[in-house]
């Protein structure tokens, strides 16, 4: 079976919803995982009004596509996040400069996001967790006995919950294992599970460019949470160390040369999706495979086409017979 090629549209957000449905169905793409932002998908309206999902449905139908998962990053960050000023832009406008009214009113939004995926007809929702003790990675000054375990706590607490929401809809949240989330490396992601109790609705959007320069083998990844990739995310990134940066990204902006890792467009980079494939042909995963497409340095419109055309050609099916069962068979 070929799996559904799909791309993320939270880079392109500033393209109007029916606008971007036609250029991906114009490029070939099978389907959207649409943002929750921008009009691409609204979670309230979704909620509330009776005809905002078929209307959104019959955008896709007329361009002849679908969609398998919506993603609510920028909501998700708000929950466990510092929430300073930097997202003042992602919630309604009394509750900039508020810290903790952020984070309430995203985890309410989250449970609605469950909501919502549901009457929308989507089963996943991927998105962003935040973390109260990314700031913590370098333990200076000295970190208490229970500073981490803290962070973890306050990750059940609020999000358990949300991922009780999840499961009364039927829907999977998929957490995108990343920098500045509660989970950001296979360790900490063993941690997270276990914080909520392996709850079956949490699990993982997999996605190899964030491992690829933490030098964590995404293949790794795979094989250590096979039940828990609800969906995947197709998006390459290179070390460019030099002997001047390191991985830290020495506060150089995406696309600055001097940077000791960058994102690229799938395919250009590191990261080796043939092995990532037959992972994922290992664990039975049948999902779709959506480009995330960040490359600073290359035009976006070419490199969707571009990573289309990579992703079609690098996946391929699992087999259905040992390619020895011919010769046992003949020995007989």
């Amino acid at each position: 079976m070929r799996r559904p090629v799909t791309i993320f549209t939270g880079q392109w957000t500033d393209i109007p919803f029916a606008e971007f449905a036609a250029k991906a169905a114009g490029w070939g793409y099978d389907g959207l995982e649409l943002a929750c932002w921008g009009d691409h998908f609204d979670i309230n309206k979704a909620c509330e009004s009776p005809t905002y999902c078929d209307e959104h449905k019959a955008v896709l139908t007329n361009n002849n596509l679908q969609c398998w998962a919506i993603s609510a990053h920028i909501i998700g960050q708000m929950v466990l996040d510092i929430n300073d000023a930097r997202s003042d832009a992602w919630v309604p406008a009394e509750l900039q400069g508020k810290h903790e009214e952020k984070a309430a009113w995203a985890i309410e939004q989250m449970k609605k996001s469950a909501v919502a995926a549901k009457r929308f007809g989507v089963s996943v929702v991927n998105g962003f967790t935040g973390s109260s003790i990314w700031h913590l990675i370098y333990p200076f000054p000295p970190l208490g006995p229970d500073d981490v375990k803290a962070g973890f706590d306050l990750f059940a607490e609020r999000w358990g919950p949300i991922f009780d929401v999840f499961q009364e809809n039927g829907i999977k949240f998929a957490l995108e294992v990343h920098p500045t989330e509660i989970a950001y490396d296979i360790y900490t992601a063993r941690m997270a599970l276990d914080a909520v109790g392996n709850h079956p609705a949490f699990g993982f959007n997999f996605d190899p460019s964030h491992l690829l320069w933490q030098f964590v083998d995404p293949v790794q990844f795979i094989r250590e949470f096979p039940d828990r990739i609800f969906h995947v995310h197709v998006k390459d990134a290179i070390t460019t160390l030099d002997g001047k940066a390191g991985i830290l990204s020495s506060h150089l902006s995406f696309g600055d040369h001097r940077r000791g890792w960058d994102f690229r467009s799938p395919g250009r980079g590191g990261v080796n999706f043939e092995e990532i494939v037959r992972a994922l042909n290992q664990i039975g995963y049948e999902g779709p495979l959506s480009v995330e497409w960040e490359d600073s340095g290359m035009d976006r419109e070419h490199g969707a086409m571009e990573a289309l055309e990579f992703v079609r050609d690098m996946d391929f099916p699992p087999s259905t017979i040992s390619f020895e069962a011919g010769m046992r068979e003949h020995a007989k």
